[in-house]
């Protein structure tokens, strides 16, 4: 694992494997980058000048033995347009400069990319996005590989500061962008297992590990028999084509005094989409339908290693969509833990079946303030935002507001879709109180409706995922979002 630490002193004075500095197009240097040219006899900008380095966005130049200076290497970053630098930008540059720095043999790097400036973020926010976006990059899964990737060299990586004023700052924003940074890794960990070793008995044992690990959390597990004691009929009627057990989850974190807020994490953790089968093409990426379970358990690890003022419990529904000659049809009719009735149009609309029921028991069992479930839940998010942003309904337009703000504030961000009276009708059934979806119009915010039934007296909202939680294609895996974006919106929480 890389260490993290700030101090601050000039660029050209650093005795270490490599300093990175950043530099703009028009051959203009950030003051770091000025430093080690003064030191250098300009060297670097006789570089810009044979046109080595553009200053484009993302792209590098790897130096050596540059005179004057103390380390073996200076790491030039193009940045852009001065005036063009936003927060997805800079996390492009901070993204370039370590893939760039993993590709070379340095131990140890100082980075000076924290002083560029950016309008509206402070150097907090700046360091914090180093190491979120230095542990993003470096992150990759092959434990079950027969043959391991090497090892990185980059051990440890300084991040340099204006002043030794900040010092403190940025010790607590390196706090801070760890613990987010672990909880993100643990959500891609889970979310990148296959589903024959990630089954819902396997989250129950993985929350458990957490709790040994953290003395804050304390795990309760539900099995089937529990759960037909209760009356969760949907939830059990999604796991009855298994063999796996479903599995009812509950991590309690306590922090502060006051009533908790609750995540509901959706756990399916393979959806062949049932009887309603889906095609074969793409159904490997099913494994990821239990990102939002494992986002859930991200965020509390992330938030019992920061110690947040405040309580938050996390459950997690978690079994597997699977057809066979005990599973759910189409025109099944359940009956809900609150007592609603739902006939089951489409076997592959299960993870707001296995939502509702968990909500209502997160409700009854420890009357939270707040609820937010978390859920790959709907294609039509997909077509409606691609993979930029996460869906977000509320029926309360503070806390929806407070969620988009943490997502600017995290780089995780989310969009507000309409949770309008009007659309509830396509819900309509004529033989129980709802249907489990509502035709292809609108298909994510029907299904934003649909759970709402099941929270009418919480302020309570709801995190869409399928286009944030995972990429397809080359790049293929779980990304760990949107566990910034809640840990985020938690601390502002906490802080207020």
């Amino acid at each position: 694992m890389i260490r993290f630490s700030v101090k601050s002193g000039a660029a050209a004075k650093q005795r270490c494997a490599c300093v990175i500095v950043g530099v703009f197009e028009g051959r203009k240097l950030s003051a770091a980058a000025a430093d080690v040219n003064a030191a250098a006899a300009g060297r670097i900008t006789s570089v810009l000048r044979r046109g080595d380095l553009s200053g484009k966005l993302g792209k590098t130049l790897l130096l050596h033995a540059v005179d004057g200076t103390f380390t073996d290497r200076v790491l030039l970053v193009g940045c852009g347009r001065e005036r063009d630098l936003s927060d997805g930008k800079y996390r492009r540059i901070v993204a370039a400069a370590i893939g760039a720095l993993r590709e070379t043999g340095a131990a140890d790097a100082a980075c000076y990319l924290a002083d560029l400036q950016l309008k509206g973020r402070d150097l907090a926010w700046k360091v914090r996005q180093i190491v979120e976006v230095t542990h993003d990059t470096l992150y990759r899964f092959d434990r079950l590989k027969s043959k391991k990737a090497d090892e990185d060299h980059l051990r440890a990586l300084t991040i340099n500061l204006p002043s030794r004023r900040d010092l403190r700052t940025g010790e607590q924003a390196i706090r801070i962008g760890e613990a987010v940074a672990h909880g993100a890794r643990l959500t891609r960990d889970l979310g990148n297992l296959p589903p024959n070793v990630c089954t819902p008995a396997h989250l129950a044992t993985e929350a458990r590990a957490l709790a040994r690990r953290y003395r804050s959390l304390r795990v309760g597990v539900l099995d089937r028999a529990r759960m037909e004691r209760l009356g969760m009929g949907a939830l059990l009627a999604v796991a009855r084509g298994s063999h796996q057990p479903p599995q009812l989850i509950t991590i309690e974190y306590r922090g502060g005094e006051g009533r908790p807020v609750a995540l509901i994490g959706k756990g399916i953790t393979f959806d062949s989409g049932g009887i309603s089968i889906k095609p074969a093409a793409n159904m490997d990426e099913m494994k990821f339908d239990m990102c939002g379970a494992a986002a859930v358990i991200g965020t509390l690890a992330a938030v019992a290693e920061l110690k947040l003022p405040l309580n938050v419990v996390g459950v997690v529904p978690a079994a597997e969509n699977l057809p066979g000659g005990n599973a759910s049809k189409p025109a099944d009719i359940v009956t809900t833990l609150s007592g609603q009735t739902v006939e089951i149009l489409n076997t592959d609309a299960e993870g707001r079946l296995i939502l509702c029921d968990a909500m209502t028991y997160a409700e009854r069992t420890f009357a939270p303030r707040i609820m937010i479930d978390i859920a790959t839940l709907t294609g039509a998010c997909v077509i409606a935002l691609g993979s930029h942003a996460t869906g977000l309904f509320s029926n309360h337009e503070p806390l929806a507001r407070a969620l988009l703000a943490a997502g600017e504030a995290a780089g995780d961000r989310a969009w507000q879709l309409p949770l309008w009276d009007d659309y509830q009708q396509q819900l309509d059934s004529n033989f129980a109180d709802m249907a489990n979806v509502g035709g292809r119009e609108g298909g994510s915010i029907t299904a934003a409706c649909f759970l709402s039934r099941f929270a009418r007296k919480l302020h309570w909202a709801h995190l869409d995922i399928a286009g944030t939680a995972w990429r397809s294609g080359k790049q293929k895996g779980a990304t760990g979002r949107p566990v910034a974006l809640l840990v985020q919106y938690l601390l502002d929480l906490g802080a207020g």
